[in-house]
């Protein structure tokens, strides 16, 4: 016995294939976009961080030589003073710390010398973060965990210390992968700093 058999008519199949085509060309879009800019930041992202940094910190040390501009002028003065002992002057742990951070500036935007410029930051970082235990009528309205302006300002540096790590991760000729498919040897990963050396630990 006969059956019906349901034919689809040609219009609407061919609408259904031109909006398959549709999604395809909009994910194939997406994927290119997405994996541009994706790799352009991994190419560009660790340059820009250690410039943007540097700018940072020589910007904000010049602002130290000349007294009474800088706002963490005193309690950046008076950490120095408890630290030596109050055997430093005033002025010159001012023009000390000036220089010291025009000095990782430098080395940041320059790219010069990275290890003794990172190793000048995080000396300078654990500097910074002695008045949340110096000072902590100042850095706090409620301690610990209500900072005021000034401790806000000092907590901040945490995200510089990250800045720094990932800064180092790249001095030995690291880079920065979008990734997995820019990864050799079919390591998986997300992005990551990518080291050469990498691949001998993993033979």
């Amino acid at each position: 016995m006969g059956g019906i058999v349901a034919t689809e008519q040609p219009g609407r199949e061919a609408g259904r294939k031109e909006r398959a085509l549709k999604r395809t060309d909009w994910r194939t879009w997406y994927e290119t976009t997405d994996r541009n800019i994706t790799h352009w930041m991994a190419r560009h992202g660790v340059v820009l961080l250690r410039i943007g940094l540097g700018l940072i910190f020589l910007w904000f040390g010049a602002l130290k030589f000349p007294p009474g501009v800088s706002s963490a002028e005193k309690l950046a003065v008076d950490t120095i003073a408890v630290m030596t002992f109050g055997l430093l002057p005033a002025t010159t742990a001012r023009v000390l710390l000036a220089t010291w951070e025009c000095l990782i500036g430098l080395g940041l935007i320059t790219g010069r010398a990275m290890r003794i410029t990172l190793l000048l930051l995080f000396l300078q970082m654990l500097g910074t973060l002695t008045p949340l235990v110096f000072f902590p009528g100042d850095t706090f309205t409620r301690f610990p965990w209500a900072p005021t302006l000034a401790g806000q300002y000092i907590i901040k540096n945490l995200v510089l210390v990250a800045a720094g790590i990932v800064i180092g991760a790249t001095v030995r000729g690291g880079r920065l992968v979008a990734g997995p498919e820019s990864r050799p040897y079919g390591r998986q990963s997300k992005g990551a700093v990518w080291d050469e050396t990498d691949a001998e630990v993993g033979a």
